[in-house]
């Protein structure tokens, strides 16, 4: 492709709708790529129509809200370019994708759960079968929204067991209707509610940036990629840090700069008028409950904590 000046290359992004939307559309918004979408809009603007320039290319964007699992099949497809979307989609469907980015964005388990009486038979019976139904009443059936894990799962650890498709509210098939389910959850409150104890944990998952191998294998568009990574990933960082600034003595320096964490060293220099540093420091967020305290021990100054919006190492 001969670049120019004004060269245009559009992205088809997959934006996913649902409980995934929100935190996908605010990383756009926080690396800079605004995202405005009407009610009862599916094609969302991003950067408010106009063209982002990436080096000597101007990127175009053309997004449509689906459901994740839709921008799977359309990532496979090669419809979308790339998308974001649950690592467990893409194991459920078998997805041949390129994924660019692990957000760690509402992070899931996919795990096998049933009610006391039937876990303790499962715990106990190591796949027999016989004692399954003896527990159950019947042949043990396994409800899911993952048709193919569930009956991956099903072939290596209750092998004939009865499968049914759900579509969603999977959780409501014990006991009457299913005695096994296969379900995500984030925090367990929903099957606590409904009585389910956890047989085993499937997989893990989370929001993830993935790419068809055809966009991958056009250099713009696998270009235009890598930027938005970078900016992604400059957006998750900064938001597991702060900028920590601090005021120390001469004799002190060494002593401080010794416990401050930073991604490679301290920023230091010299505070007007005196024999003073100032330091300041990328720290993590989750660190500066014990880390100030210590750097007031140790004789900081005039110490500031301030949120970075982005951060690219």
């Amino acid at each position: 492709m001969t670049e120019s000046a004004n060269e245009k290359v559009e992205l088809r992004l997959g934006l996913p709708k649902g409980r995934m939307q929100a935190k996908v559309i605010e990383l756009f918004n926080d690396a800079g790529i605004p995202v405005s979408i009407d009610e009862r809009e599916y094609r969302p603007r991003i950067g408010n129509g106009k063209a982002i320039v990436f080096g000597s290319r101007e990127m175009v964007y053309e997004a449509k809200l689906l459901k994740p699992q839709n921008i799977v099949e359309m990532l496979q497809a090669g419809s979308r370019d790339m998308g974001f979307a649950g690592a467990d989609w893409v194991c459920e469907l078998g997805a041949d994708l390129i994924e660019l980015l692990d957000t760690g964005l509402d992070p899931v388990k996919i795990v096998a759960a049933a009610p006391e009486n039937v876990a303790t038979a499962f715990a106990s019976s190591r796949g027999d079968l016989t004692k399954m139904i003896a527990a159950c009443k019947r042949t043990p059936i396994v409800a899911s929204e993952y048709e193919g894990l569930a009956k991956a799962w099903i072939d290596k650890n209750l092998p004939g067991a009865g499968f049914v498709h759900s579509y969603g509210a999977t959780e409501v098939f014990p006991p009457e209707d299913a005695d096994i389910i296969i379900d995500n959850y984030a925090t367990g409150s929903t099957l606590r509610a409904n009585r389910l104890e956890i047989l085993d944990t499937l997989m893990t998952s989370s929001t993830r940036f993935y790419a068809s191998k055809t966009a991958i294998a056009d250099e713009d568009k696998r270009e235009a990629a890598e930027a938005l990574v970078l900016l992604f990933r400059s957006v998750l960082e900064a938001r597991r840090r702060v900028m920590l600034e601090v005021n120390i003595s001469a004799e002190l320096l060494d002593e401080l700069v010794a416990i401050l964490p930073c991604l490679r060293a301290p920023t230091v220099s010299h505070l007007g008028g005196g024999d003073a540093f100032a330091v300041k420091v990328a720290a993590p967020r989750d660190m500066l409950a014990s880390l100030i305290p210590e750097i007031k021990r140790r004789g900081g100054t005039d110490i500031v904590a301030t949120q970075i919006s982005q951060l690219v190492p």
